[in-house]
């Protein structure tokens, strides 16, 4: 059989004209021998997938996700199954519950094939920081996958799994979409429930999909999306829709340290639309200020939440009789040091005598941030960005500068502090080394408008 490259409806197609079993059997083999090569996965979920192969006589055959794998980034519990969230303080702790979008693909007969790799809690833009092991990208190993959703989008990107779900906090999602030449979805805030994702950043996380082909994407999101009970910030889904006729372009954008590679394939793309859509210059002053509000926000919301890796309630736990020692070294042991990083940074905009100089002054600013977004929705449809600055660089390039590394989210970033959604698309190629490496363009709508993004998408003729 063969499976590389497999949308969800060639996949679904497969299951149902062989046995289920035997074709996960072949496909685990598949997924075993691909993988070695990118290490996309932490761990495969056979156990689970042959239960609910056989429960899927239980499922309606009609739904469209019937007997179709998904790969799961490992901040999203599944019940009975390991979530390490990429670090050593999760290393063994298994989710007692599964996490809303899980319960509702589940319904839909989906199979769960294992838990992707990340960086630890979420906090990186290449996978190298995970506590495990780096991922890399499946268009040239030397070279990273972006992140924190790395193992996510290498998989979908690499050709084995069709779909996957990653989390998007401050790019996520869309930069290692861009990376791996993939469909990343980071929609609106408070549209997916997240509960059973492991906290970051809470004003921030949403929880998103990736696949290779727009279909595909859009029937995960419309899936996982709307209300849910177990996640006070939710609300109901408004679909709007509406008809893309003005583009605007941030004169702000370039001088964010884009390269010559990506600046070219984002005009050549911008070329092409002027035939078709009015491309408007606009003003977004506040994007210079974006990546310091979001460092400010994200790091007191991750000391906050953080805090409950103490070694007492779960997780790793430093064998000790004294108790001061064994909350301190649990999480000097537990934690890597981009955490640590991130954890002390919160900790000090949050202390007395900062809190307002810092924290409260970010708050103030993500307010500016939001509203220049809606002033420029009254003069455009949608905003293009390039979705990275830079083409996927090299592993081990900016592991030990952290300020380069945070750069990767530049144009990411005001987004999330917006509530924004927004996709990252393949807009084609560019050769470095004797490599094709994708570039990928992220398209911003206003707040609840992912169909528009989707319906312009088709316009330009991609599925």
């Amino acid at each position: 059989m063969e499976f590389k490259n497999l949308t969800i409806e060639e996949f679904k197609k497969l299951v149902l004209e062989n046995d289920p079993r035997k074709v996960y059997e072949e496909y685990f083999n598949f997924l075993k021998k691909e993988d070695e090569r990118i290490k996309g996965f932490l761990f495969f979920t056979e156990e689970l997938a042959f239960k609910d192969i056989e429960d899927l006589k239980n499922k309606d055959k009609e739904s469209p996700l019937w007997g179709v794998p998904i790969a799961i980034k490992d901040n999203i519990l599944v019940k009975g199954v390991r979530c390490t969230a990429g670090s050593k303080i999760l290393e063994n702790y298994f989710a007692p519950y599964d996490a809303t979008v899980i319960k509702k693909l589940k319904e839909k007969g989906v199979i769960i094939i294992g838990k992707t790799n990340l960086d630890e809690f979420a906090m990186g833009s290449s996978t190298e920081n995970s506590a495990y092991f780096s991922t890399l990208n499946p268009f040239d190993e030397t070279r990273v996958p972006g992140g924190s959703s790395g193992g996510s989008a290498a998989v979908v990107g690499g050709g084995l799994v069709p779909i996957a779900l990653g989390s998007d906090t401050g790019g996520s999602i869309r930069q290692p979409a861009s990376f791996c030449g993939v469909y990343g979805l980071k929609p609106t805030y408070s549209s997916v429930s997240r509960y059973g994702l492991i906290a970051m950043a809470s004003s921030l996380d949403v929880i998103g999909p990736f696949a290779r082909s727009l279909k595909d994407l859009k029937l995960i999101f419309r899936l996982i999306r709307g209300k849910d009970s177990k996640d006070s910030t939710t609300q109901d889904y408004k679909e709007i829709i509406k008809e893309v006729k003005k583009i605007g372009v941030p004169e702000e954008a370039f001088g964010l340290g884009v390269e010559d590679k990506v600046k070219e394939i984002f005009e050549n793309f911008l070329n092409n639309l002027k035939n078709h859509y009015e491309i408007k210059k606009i003003s977004l002053p506040s994007l210079p200020y974006a990546l310091p509000t979001y460092q400010l926000v994200m790091t007191a919301e991750v000391s906050s939440n953080l805090a409950r890796y103490d070694g007492i309630k779960y997780g790793f736990s430093y064998k000790t009789d004294n108790l001061l020692e064994k909350y301190l070294m649990s999480r000097e042991l537990g934690f890597g040091d981009e955490v640590k990083r991130r954890i002390l940074l919160g900790t000090f905009v949050l202390s007395h005598g900062y809190y307002e100089a810092y924290y409260l002054k970010a708050q103030k600013v993500r307010r500016f941030i939001f509203n220049d977004f809606q002033r420029a929705f009254k003069e455009v449809d949608l905003i293009l960005m390039p979705t990275s600055p830079t083409l996927p660089f090299k592993l081990g390039e900016k592991t030990e500068d952290p300020l380069a590394m945070y750069l990767s989210d530049v144009f990411t970033v005001p987004v999330n502090l917006a509530y924004l959604p927004a996709i990252s698309f393949n807009a084609g190629f560019s050769e470095v080394e004797g490599k094709k490496l994708p570039v990928g363009i992220q398209i911003i709508a206003n707040l609840f408008e992912e169909e528009t993004i989707f319906k312009f998408l088709e316009n330009l003729g991609f599925n």
